[in-house]
């Protein structure tokens, strides 16, 4: 996990990510999607060294253009790793509508969206440790940019994908804060 006085590596980073990715996120099969792309070696995960937001922009709009010139099969997706900007969650929070104007400033709004993961990921009017936020919480601050039209094919081939969310809260309610920490125990 990140720590403020302690960056990591770029291999680091990438390898805690990939940890998340198979444990939590295919693992705990909280996105159902996630499991053919990584399976394929569809995923590109990105380690931005920005320091400040402006610079994290920069990086965005490279991954995007590289993003939007790739071919599908080859990269589906990417999973930017911001460890060294944005670490507190009001100001990643803010940085959003940032990538959202960037995405429009590009023409790439409808094409692309962003989803957002954060070691502090908290949804609107949830406390801080409710266990439905660790659906979004990542080793790192992360902006995932995810292809539009393959997310609609998607959840038009998964069967009641609208209640994704609810089975989520459901599998993290069981599972609890220790055995959330269990799981993304190192080793």
């Amino acid at each position: 996990m990140s720590s403020m006085g302690n960056m990591p590596s770029g291999a680091q980073a990438i390898a805690d990510t990939q940890r998340w990715l198979e444990r939590a996120v295919i693992g705990l099969n909280l996105c159902p999607f996630a499991k053919a792309e990584h399976v394929h070696g569809r995923i590109r995960f990105c380690v931005s060294d920005a320091q400040d937001r402006a610079a994290l922009l920069e990086n965005l709009r490279a991954e995007l253009l590289f993003l939007q010139a790739a071919d599908p099969a080859q990269t589906e997706t990417t999973l930017l790793l911001h460890p060294q900007v944005l670490n507190e969650f009001l100001e990643y929070n803010d940085f959003l509508h940032d990538a959202d104007a960037l995405l429009e400033s590009m023409a790439l709004d409808g094409v692309f969206q962003i989803a957002s993961f954060h070691p502090q990921y908290q949804f609107a009017l949830t406390a801080a440790d409710d266990i439905g936020n660790y659906s979004n919480r990542s080793p790192y601050p992360c902006l995932h940019l995810l292809r539009e039209a393959s997310v609609e094919r998607a959840v038009a081939a998964f069967a009641e994908a609208e209640h994704i969310y609810e089975r989520n809260l459901l599998t993290l309610e069981r599972l609890g804060l220790a055995g959330w920490n269990t799981l993304m125990a190192k080793a």
